[in-house]
């Protein structure tokens, strides 16, 4: 059996997405920025630490019929900063690039902060500064560092 044999195969997608150069262990919370949770039909594949020789490891993610939104490009990077985003329309790589950890991130996430200006009771949108080390609600400065799926607003 060649190597080739040996690996497996994702099969190419005919219109959609395709997130690849994810840090090992993090496509579960890729599918959570995305709202994937496998009960709205979307056709999506996983690969799950993968080798990387740039990352050691990886995850790919691939998601048929659909193109990333800014917004979830944006929160995408903050914990993928190292993914490219393919888009596929008829089996060809139309567009390619990498994210970019933006320096703010606006109506994404919701502060957890229950006193925070931006929460249900007010009509503002969350707005968060991206830095090194977590996002900072630029409202209240609470500072998000882990679990950022978990606070990420329902679109």
């Amino acid at each position: 059996m060649s190597d080739n044999d040996q690996q497996l195969r994702v099969s190419k997608i005919q219109n959609g997405t395709v997130i690849d150069h994810i840090a090992g262990g993090q496509a579960l919370n890729v599918l959570a920025i995305l709202g994937i949770d496998g009960t709205s039909g979307d056709s999506v594949s996983v690969a799950m630490n993968m080798p990387s020789d740039r990352l050691g490891h990886k995850d790919v993610v691939k998601v048929e019929g659909r193109e990333l939104s800014q917004n979830e490009v944006d929160v995408l990077s903050l914990i993928a900063p190292a993914a490219t985003i393919n888009i596929i329309r008829d089996y060809e790589v139309v567009e390619k690039g990498r994210v970019e950890r933006p320096s703010v991130v606006e109506g994404v996430l919701e502060c957890p902060n229950h006193n925070c200006i931006t929460t249900e009771n007010e009509p503002v949108d969350s707005r968060f500064a991206v830095g090194d080390d977590g996002v900072r609600c630029e409202y209240c400065d609470t500072i998000i560092r882990d679990d950022l799926p978990a606070h990420i607003l329902a679109e």
